[in-house]
């Protein structure tokens, strides 16, 4: 599991309630969908939890602490890294683009909840086509679902709750047990909140369908 020894980038602190960045916000997390513009720096900040952050674009950055130790971090587009709570520093976006990134700040998890076991249908087990695990540690597990164009598949059930970001435009069939279908659009860089869920999916485009799904153990 690579770990992203950063950063919020240019945001750094903690944003206003009003902020519209912030696209999820619960008992279990706060995700923010971010920016930072070539040579963006942040001011000296800290991060009080963990994370996951999820690249929408390649690029490099440093982390420089308090001590004046600098941090290099290299992304790829749509890969999804760790980012442990960390205390004072600056970030510098050295990338000659934008730089998209959604933030998912793990929040300590409400007294009393179960742990949530994983379904017999769970996709990774019964979809390995399209759902792979992308990192997993003690409070998370990263999937990252990929359809073809026009690709249908299997029925499966989401157990846990979880945040998706989406790494290309949806136009997702959605089909549950008794249900009508539903068809679901999203564009590049949504950051949506999903509860439990089964159901087939079949993407409706021409081009390939693809997400990053932060699941909270």
């Amino acid at each position: 599991m690579r770990i992203a020894t950063f950063l919020g980038l240019a945001c750094g602190l903690a944003a206003p309630a009003a902020d519209d960045r912030i696209k999820v916000e619960n008992d279990h997390t706060r995700a923010l969908f971010v920016t930072s513009a070539p040579g963006a720096k942040s001011g000296m900040h800290v991060h009080k939890i963990n994370r996951v952050m999820i690249y929408l674009d390649a690029g490099k950055m440093t982390l420089t602490d308090s001590a004046g130790k600098v941090t290099p971090l290299h992304f790829r587009a749509g890969e999804a890294l760790w980012s442990p709570a960390m205390g004072d520093h600056v970030s510098l976006n050295l990338s000659d683009h934008p730089v998209r990134i959604a933030e998912v700040e793990l929040k300590a998890k409400p007294a009393g909840t179960p742990a949530v076991k994983l379904s017999a249908l769970d996709p990774v087990k019964v979809d390995p086509k399209r759902y792979k695990v992308e990192m997993e540690n003690d409070q998370v597990r990263v999937i990252r679902a990929r359809y073809g164009p026009h690709d249908k598949g299997v029925m499966h059930e989401h157990a846990r709750n979880r945040v998706v970001t989406y790494l290309t435009e949806g136009n997702m069939k959605i089909t549950a047990p008794g249900q009508e279908p539903k068809v679901l659009k999203n564009k590049v860089g949504d950051v949506t909140w999903g509860g439990h869920a089964k159901h087939i999916e079949e993407n409706l485009s021409d081009k390939p369908f693809e997400v990053l799904a932060v699941e909270f153990k």
